[in-house]
């Protein structure tokens, strides 16, 4: 596999919205099952265009904001985003997506390395990042393990009134 990480491009944009929204369909229909349809509805009610406008901000931010995408014969099929706050010295991955015709190659793993090193060139002293804990989230939990994140458990809670 050879694979390149690169920095995202005006070009790769519409792209990565759509592995994006591959990537998370099923974490969305996750929520849907675990929070029922009027929680869901009123936190969710339209999470492609909540997903695919955070997408399309994050690669324009510019900045301490740093987005890359994963190629693979020509091909993106992965994009990771961080945010540095070089007062605290951390950097936050704030969006990770593979496409699901290539997950479970490493390729989400290899993104993390890359950019805990990219963080770390920029004086960087934490990394941190928030994912789910239901199902649906394990390969990513899996890639943030592997990269050697160490996970806080937390949970939050919602009920409808």
């Amino acid at each position: 596999m050879d694979l390149q990480i690169r920095p995202v491009a005006e070009a790769d944009i519409e792209a990565v919205v759509q592995i994006a929204l591959l990537a998370w369909e099923p974490i969305f229909t996750s929520f849907a099952q675990i929070l029922g349809s009027e929680i869901y509805s009123r936190i969710y009610p339209d999470w492609r265009t909540l997903q695919r406008t955070g997408i399309e901000a994050i690669c324009h931010e510019g900045g301490n904001t740093l987005v890359w995408v994963a190629e693979l014969d020509g091909r993106v099929v992965g994009l990771i985003a961080c945010k540095l706050n070089l007062d605290d010295k951390t950097g936050e991955v704030e969006y990770l997506a593979v496409h699901p015709d290539y997950q479970n190659r490493g390729i989400g793993t290899q993104l993390n390395t890359f950019t805990l090193d990219r963080m770390k060139e920029r004086g960087m002293k934490i990394a941190v990042l928030g994912t789910g804990g239901d199902p649906s989230h394990a390969p990513a939990r899996r890639s943030y393990e592997k990269a050697g994140y160490t996970a806080l458990p937390l949970v939050r809670y919602y009920k409808d009134l």
